[in-house]
């Protein structure tokens, strides 16, 4: 009976002391909060994306499929989040940019406010109210729907005049990436003066291009910095295009955190915005550059947390998915030919430029054996060879290129209706989805060939992968709402839950 009542107190007093612990180590835990903070965002990039890019990797290192990750996908921590708005199961980009910034649901094309129209704070707002640094950027305009989910309250995302004030008054310490699509307010009912010259009249240093960009320091205060060339809507040149000239997303990130480094730490959000684009045009090599784009900058974070191990938190994810992109197409069955990506050599934004110049140096009377050297130059497919060469193109699907190539000589050059854009075809939409009819025509029949398929011009629905490292990264474990991000990345950070602002 002693022994009894001696092992049954030794046993409760063991517990206690085990609760002791845990308790102590929990709150410990809890008390570790992430000083630094790097959220990247590639918009429209979901786990096809992804896995697109590592089997491409894969392929052209001349290595098994599967062998190949990306940093992000080694990063320890993933789950996956739903990416529907508050009115439409298909996102758009400015709704998700307000449920991951803000913690609450929106309609599509809100940015920063409930489906009512009241503004709420974001997490890089509550973050610069900490005292926190505050950097912004984006391969895009920096006025667009994700850059501006993180500092601007807009009815419409189309508002970019409003947008770039809102930047302006933001106060944020970095920009950087693409320009301002509207900063006259030439679209706006309500011009408020050039966005640009008020950024300079409110202390920020406005520098375009890569000499500019280098002499950027910690002295310069508030800095605005613009890639020199903007290849379309004032956003950066895809991967594929870029130039030695040409920033890269990587390259900004890592400036940023040189010169946000502080005291009170940093939140940077970083957007690779053209993995979108591309896969709007269903263009999956224009996609995969950008995809590494966004890649190389996660290894830019990793570098920096390599001095701030136990204070750096690293989130990577997409936005939603675009383009329905698939991995298997039921032509190639059960085979994958991801090598003859290899062969595209500009993104499809590139060609459609090139086109242009090639159809005004004939008087729109080119022929079709002129661009077939054009075509397997740019694209790597083939007119004529061994019909087990993957890139030779088929009896029927040359017929397809030049049906596409003849409806586009047979229209005028600024011509974009008669390819599906205004609606009104709705089988011109199907083949085209208003773009350039060879450039999609070509960028589809590649991207089969290699074993992917596509289904939309558009965003789609399905759950998008969150991969996470360092300071707070195991609660991004597991399947969740996008509202769920801004609320983790609040308690990462030791940010109030404040929602709704009060002005």
């Amino acid at each position: 009976m002693v022994l009894h009542r001696l092992s049954s107190r030794s046993a409760l007093a063991f517990l206690a002391v085990a609760a002791l612990l845990c308790c102590g180590q929990a709150a410990s835990a809890a008390e570790k909060q992430a000083k630094y903070v790097f959220f990247i965002i590639g918009d429209g990039m979901a786990q096809p994306q992804r896995t697109s890019t590592e089997m491409f990797l894969a392929a052209r290192e001349g290595k098994p499929h599967g062998t190949v990750k990306l940093h992000m996908s080694q990063l320890p921590a993933h789950g996956m989040m739903t990416t529907h708005a508050a009115n439409s199961i298909i996102p758009d980009s400015a709704d998700t940019a307000t449920a991951m910034a803000c913690g609450v649901k929106t309609n599509s094309g809100m940015l920063g406010v409930t489906p009512d129209n009241k503004p709420v704070k974001n997490v890089a707002e509550l973050a610069k109210e900490k005292g926190k640094k505050v950097g912004v950027i984006s391969t895009v305009s920096i006025d667009h729907a994700t850059p501006g989910g993180f500092y601007a309250h807009q009815e419409s995302r189309d508002n970019y005049h409003e947008i770039a004030h809102e930047l302006v008054k933001s106060g944020f310490d970095f920009f950087g990436g693409g320009g301002f699509k509207d900063p006259a307010g030439k679209k706006s009912k309500a011009p408020q003066g050039d966005a640009i010259e008020a950024a300079k009249a409110a202390g920020y240093k406005v520098v375009t291009g890569r000499e500019g960009f280098e002499k950027v320091s910690k002295n310069d205060g508030k800095v605005i910095v613009i890639n020199e060339w903007l290849q379309d809507s004032q956003a950066m040149p895809y991967m594929i295009d870029r130039t030695k000239k040409d920033l890269s997303l990587a390259e900004l990130v890592t400036k940023a955190a040189e010169v946000l480094d502080g005291p009170q730490g940093f939140f940077i959000m970083a957007e690779g915005g053209k993995v979108d684009w591309a896969c709007h045009a269903n263009d999956a090599a224009g996609a995969i550059g950008d995809v590494l784009d966004v890649d190389a900058a996660v290894v830019a974070a990793q570098e920096f947390a390599k001095k701030h191990p136990d204070e750096t938190l690293i989130l990577v994810t997409g936005d939603h998915e675009c383009g329905g992109l698939t991995i298997g197409f039921a032509g190639t069955k059960y085979d994958s030919f991801y090598n003859v990506l290899t062969g595209q050599k500009m993104s499809f934004q590139a060609f459609t430029d090139k086109m242009a110049e090639f159809k005004k140096s004939c008087g729109g009377n080119c022929s079709f054996d002129a661009v077939k050297p054009v075509v397997e130059e740019t694209f790597g497919l083939k007119f004529a060879g061994d019909a087990k060469d993957a890139a030779v193109l088929k009896e029927f699907e040359v017929a397809k290129v030049k049906e596409a190539f003849d409806l586009y000589m047979a229209a005028p050059a600024d011509a974009k209706s008669g390819y599906g854009a205004d609606g009104k075809d709705p089988q011109a939409y199907l083949l085209y989805g208003g773009y350039n009819p060879l450039s999609v025509t070509l960028t589809h029949l590649l991207n089969q060939k290699a074993g992917l398929g596509w289904t939309s011009y558009s965003h789609t629905g399905v759950p998008v992968t969150v991969s996470a490292g360092g300071a707070g990264a195991e609660a991004f474990n597991g399947m969740y709402d996008n509202t769920d991000i801004a609320k983790k990345l609040k308690s990462a950070m030791g940010l109030p839950a404040a929602q709704v602002a009060s002005n």
